[in-house]
């Protein structure tokens, strides 16, 4: 039996509607990313990341000793992969996570303040600083927090929990009248 199955968004119910404007704080959730999972060999983990750190258009993201997220906005699943598995040169494994995660981007002056009601970590400037990234649970929801600018942070995080995150993220800006949309 052949079926055709849709590939739809996780979010696309919550976010069907037209986009209002952008607020001060803003949740921006990505539409289509391509994002990766790299585990090094044993004894190849400094290799492998300066490898994949040397390629700008990489977002490099810890997730645990000697593995990484890797987020791109301008490659194919196929070709991150690829890309990835060059670059690393046999010294890891990649695994395409492009359809099981979500990216949603938090940005605003009061994006810390939003954050800190779910997540325990220290999100000071001082302790979190710019290109840094973590395992955390926002509430219940493992995600992986990322700081990419001053007041802007992503969190990704398994598909099947977007829509709870998504509910969390807002209700937890409704002080700050945070808004949301997929972004371009």
């Amino acid at each position: 039996m052949v079926r055709d199955y849709n590939n739809r968004h996780a979010l696309e119910q919550k976010l069907r509607s037209a986009p209002a404007p952008a607020a001060a704080d803003h949740l921006m959730v990505g539409h289509w990313r391509t994002a990766a999972t790299v585990l090094a060999r044993a004894g190849q983990e400094d290799a492998v990341r300066q490898a994949i750190a040397s390629v700008p258009e990489f977002s490099l993201r810890f997730s645990g000793p000697g593995e990484w997220l890797v987020v791109s906005e301008t490659e194919v699943p196929s070709g991150l992969v690829r890309r990835l598995e060059e670059l690393c040169a046999g010294g890891a494994y990649v695994v395409d996570q492009s359809d099981g995660r979500v990216v949603f981007r938090l940005a605003g002056p009061n994006a810390r303040s939003i954050l800190a009601k779910g997540i325990g970590l220290d999100l000071h400037p001082a302790a979190f600083s710019i290109g840094g990234s973590a395992n955390v649970l926002c509430g219940h929801i493992p995600v992986n927090l990322a700081r990419t600018d001053e007041d802007t942070f992503e969190l990704i995080v398994p598909r099947s929990y977007a829509e709870s995150l998504f509910d969390d993220l807002v209700r937890m800006g409704r002080a700050f009248d945070l808004t949301a949309a997929f972004s371009d």
